[in-house]
């Protein structure tokens, strides 16, 4: 029994999930949008949602005061821990050429993302499930993605609105 587990196996060991994640985060890091199966997205939202959280935190705490600066250091080595050590990748292009000599998936992050997402409360992906299946095996597929500055979620539709309730006469 699965009893207060959360999170789905995707059948993979536990090192084998983690090693996913973290190359599927750098992807979404990198490009923006990746596409994948639907399973794997949903898993995928709360562990770069937690890194976007420590790059805003980071941006929201580093003030130019030596004090914010070691706090900012120490959202920044939290995430490298997350990313695991392969943080330092390079962001390639979509012809897979190194966009700058410089620029790693980490910088990317704290950088442009985290202060892209300064005043946001949370939610800053997306997961839109596509209507056709993968080839060989059938699965499910989706594309999930960074939502753009200022952007807002689209909210689901409230049902319609309870008839009143019919009043009774005493």
């Amino acid at each position: 029994m699965r009893h207060r587990l959360k999170g789905r196996h995707l059948n993979r060991t536990s090192s084998h999930r983690l090693a996913l994640f973290r190359n599927l985060s750098r992807a979404l890091i990198t490009h923006g949008s990746i596409q994948t199966t639907v399973p794997k997205a949903k898993e995928l939202r709360p562990f770069v949602e937690r890194l976007i959280t420590l790059a805003k935190k980071a941006a929201l705490v580093d003030d130019g005061t030596p004090s914010g600066k070691i706090q900012s250091l120490h959202y920044r080595r939290q995430a490298m821990a997350l990313l695991g050590p392969m943080h330092g990748t390079g962001v390639y292009t979509k012809e897979n050429k190194l966009a700058e000599e410089n620029n790693t998936v980490l910088k990317k992050l704290f950088n442009e993302i985290g202060p892209r997402f300064k005043d946001r409360p949370g939610g800053y992906t997306r997961v839109m499930k596509l209507h056709y299946r993968r080839l060989g095996d059938a699965g499910e597929t989706a594309v999930i993605e960074m939502l753009k500055e200022g952007e807002v979620k689209v909210q689901r539709r409230s049902g319609t609105p309870a008839a009143p309730a019919a009043l009774i006469s005493q």
